[in-house]
């Protein structure tokens, strides 16, 4: 009697035993196949910021529509309002026409820097937060540029309320320093 109680205590012991080891292999076997999986997943292709043109305006407002018809545009739009030239009667002067305005329709508070299209690294301007439906005036640069015509980038920060940038907008366009 008391061997059959063993053999029926061993028999239970090896089913849990080989239900166990059973949950392990197919657990083991999941995390495989996701590994597998996601080492062959392509990664997302990286979005470059696009410097906006005249002559590209069109299309580059064309493929923002598309994406966000498609449901991927990041975080924040902005529309950009203000000239494509700048004019300074003198390189520390306050200009008449400079001027960026943040409608009341973007999503975010926005600031700006504008460096030289030649040389990225040399800001010529930092300006303060702009927050959405004020406008901002009477630019004064802060590094004075020579008479002479020069080709320019604005980047735009979108930010949150902390003043983190959410995204980045590059504009192309023109100060004219006058004498």
């Amino acid at each position: 009697m008391e061997e059959q109680e063993q053999k029926k205590t061993r028999k239970g012991g090896l089913g849990f035993v080989g239900i166990a080891a059973a949950v392990i292999i197919v657990v083991l076997l999941a995390v495989i196949i996701y590994l597998l999986l996601s080492r062959n997943a392509k990664p997302e292709e990286e979005r470059r910021n696009v410097i906006i043109t005249p002559e590209n305006v069109e299309s580059v407002l064309q493929e923002m529509e598309e994406r966000q018809e498609q449901g991927s545009v990041a975080p924040g739009y902005y529309t950009v309002t203000m000239r494509t030239t700048w004019h300074f009667a003198t390189g520390d002067a306050v200009s008449e026409d400079a001027a960026v305005v943040n409608v009341e329709a973007n999503t975010n508070d926005v600031y700006f820097d504008i460096v030289l299209a030649e040389d990225e690294e040399k800001v010529v301007y930092k300006s303060p937060v702009i927050p959405r439906g004020e406008r901002l005036e009477n630019i004064v640069l802060d590094e004075p540029l020579e008479a002479g015509t020069h080709d320019c980038v604005m980047i735009y920060h979108l930010i949150d309320e902390e003043q983190n940038t959410l995204s980045t907008l590059r504009v192309a366009f023109t100060i004219i320093v006058e004498g």
